[in-house]
């Protein structure tokens, strides 16, 4: 099998062989609709169907493998958003990376844009450790979340339209179920600043009438619930961001302090 079936052992797997599976977009919108929990929508997430190409993908890559992985077993299904149940931070990406991701079965964990983001997230007080390299390493986020706008790793790192808007609904509705309690939104490169926009204005939140560009430090003042919210841009920490210097360490640290100093009191460690 080129996946890991729910409920057979694989560290924080959110699922068991019960979990009801989306095989359609409408499948997709009805289970994610009817998800009254963190816990019932992540599991729900972790074994979605809808998406035959990356479903092909996914599954693909987890059975013939990198060669440095090659004596790993993938995790080969949808990521679900990972963190705490009550976030003041919520992290967005675009999608989990093939070999990343989609072998680790944890969100940005196992890659290399995975290693510049949890190095930063440590050094700012939003993780407990510097490394990310698999589900059972100990790691843990302070008063943080991350998810990703498109949950099964794509070919090319490229979703098509249709399958971001499939997965929208799992997006909406994790948004929607950890709002009252986030106060900062980071997202992590210009795809996740125009997916999480939508998502914003559906959950409720208050927002300017023009969405306005993505740029790194930008910052976009929300409001829900009578809470003050803030949309922050972050460029994505992927290898040709980092070569080129188009970001550095610094430059994810100056947004994650901020993201902190935003959020206000952590839960403490």
């Amino acid at each position: 099998m080129s996946f890991v079936p729910p409920g057979t052992g694989w560290p924080d797997d959110p699922a068991t062989p019960d979990t009801p599976e989306a095989h359609s977009p409408e499948g997709v919108r009805e289970l994610a609709a009817a998800s009254r929990t963190l816990a019932e929508l992540t599991a729900r997430e972790s074994v979605c169907r809808a998406c035959p190409r990356l479903v092909a993908w996914r599954e693909e890559v987890a059975d013939v493998k990198r060669r440095a992985f090659a004596d790993e077993t993938y995790w080969g299904r949808p990521v679900a958003g990972w963190g705490a149940d009550e976030p003041r931070v919520l992290i967005v990406g675009l999608a989990p990376a093939a070999h990343g991701g989609n072998r680790t079965g944890r969100i940005f964990t196992g890659d290399r844009s995975g290693d510049w983001l949890f190095a930063s997230l440590y050094r700012t007080g939003l993780a407990v450790q510097e490394t990310s390299v698999r589900a059972d390493d100990g790691q843990r986020l302070i008063g943080t979340r991350m998810m990703a706008s498109v949950r099964c790793a794509p070919p090319a790192n490229k979703p098509l339209p249709e399958e971001k808007a499939t997965c929208f609904p799992w997006l909406q509705r994790e948004l929607a179920l950890v709002a009252d309690s986030v106060r900062v939104v980071v997202a992590l490169g210009g795809f996740a600043w125009q997916a999480v926009w939508p998502a914003l204005k559906q959950t409720g939140y208050g927002m300017p009438r023009a969405r306005p560009a993505f740029g790194h430090g930008v910052e976009v003042p929300l409001s829900y619930g009578g809470a003050d919210v803030t949309l922050l841009g972050c460029y994505h920490p992927s290898q040709q961001n980092t070569f080129t210097g188009k970001v550095t360490a610094a430059m994810l640290d100056d947004v994650f302090t901020r993201a902190a100093e935003l959020a206000g009191k952590m839960p403490q460690t």
